[in-house]
């Protein structure tokens, strides 16, 4: 994609996903402009960007405006775990929806494209399965969940009512389950879960009976969706799913981490927590059509060993306990 001589602006730039489509973005030739507050971003993940000619770091909150010239927006800002994004519900709330209409605002300013970071989450615990775009969900918008979910359901609105009364090119994406080096390890999520309970030799804790479902993507196929989708034609603007429909049982997920970090570590049970979906997988037949072809490439056992080389990583150099 040609992006010209304006900045491309990634919220979120320190993130686990937005610093990964830092390093794609430069990597395609593109002037990046990183903001992050700092939240759940981590410097460490961008670290090895300071001082490249092609990327700048602001550090700045979506809550509030900003004032810079771009010519295409990445909204990825937004705390994406149960851990990060419960601590401080309003306040998630306010980072999709004020986030969104200040990004919304900078694009139409600055006449650039928006791809909004949206979710799976907007499925809620899903009726239908696999679930297309088509799919309007399951959601409750009073639980302990509904300030990401309903705050994702918000910015999507918010998007299209843009485009429809300002001509504002959008693209919005729902990402189901990524993963990949950079995550955090205390994240609360799945993946980053198992792998430490696994590499500390701790119980490796199902939820439930283990048989509810999830669809796990490598980082590295989700980033080359985003990039496609945003170099896609004006009048294409999602929503569209991302994501990996190949389908894992936490019990078959936990299983794999054990067998690949060789650990000890036996399973123990905890009750569901509340709103948890049972089953999430994406129907990505919209992206195959629309992104030339576009599919995960990265089979589940290869994206674990590298995440878990990651982990090993920072647990060996003392940069986590």
């Amino acid at each position: 994609m040609v992006y010209g001589r304006q900045s491309v602006l990634v919220t979120g730039g320190a993130g686990f996903l937005g610093s990964h489509l830092c390093d794609r973005l430069i990597a395609e030739g593109a002037h990046v402009l990183c903001i992050d507050n700092f939240f759940t971003g981590n410097r460490a993940n961008i670290e090895h960007l300071h001082g490249h000619p092609q990327f700048e770091l602001i550090r700045h909150d979506v809550t509030f405006p900003l004032y810079v010239e771009v010519g295409h927006i990445y909204n990825l800002a937004c705390p994406a775990s149960p851990i990060y994004y419960q601590h401080d519900p309003v306040q998630t709330t306010k980072t999709s929806v004020h986030g969104a209409i200040n990004m919304l605002g900078l694009a139409k300013r600055t006449n650039a494209r928006i791809l909004q970071a949206s979710t799976s989450e907007v499925y809620g615990d899903p009726s239908i399965h696999p679930q297309p775009e088509s799919y309007w969900g399951n959601v409750n918008p009073i639980g302990i969940r509904s300030c990401y979910d309903e705050g994702k359901r918000c910015a999507e609105t918010l998007f299209f009512d843009y485009h429809r009364q300002h001509d504002l090119e959008i693209k919005v994406v729902r990402i189901f389950n990524t993963y990949g080096p950079r995550m955090h390890p205390q994240d609360g999520r799945v993946v980053s879960n198992f792998i430490m309970q696994a590499l500390r030799g701790d119980p490796i804790t199902i939820y439930g009976d283990g048989q509810q479902t999830r669809s796990f993507c490598y980082v590295d196929d989700l980033i080359d969706g985003f990039v496609r989708f945003m170099a896609t034609s004006a009048d294409f603007t999602g929503p569209l799913n991302l994501g990996n429909p190949g389908e894992f049982s936490m019990i078959e997920l936990a299983e794999a981490v054990i067998e690949l970090t060789n650990s000890r570590s036996e399973l123990t049970r905890e009750p569901l927590p509340q709103d948890d979906p049972k089953q999430r997988r994406p129907d990505i037949s919209l992206a195959q059509s629309k992104l030339g072809g576009w599919e995960p490439k990265t089979p589940l056992r290869e994206g674990l060993a590298k995440t878990i080389d990651y982990f090993d990583g920072l647990l060996k150099s003392g940069q986590i306990n």
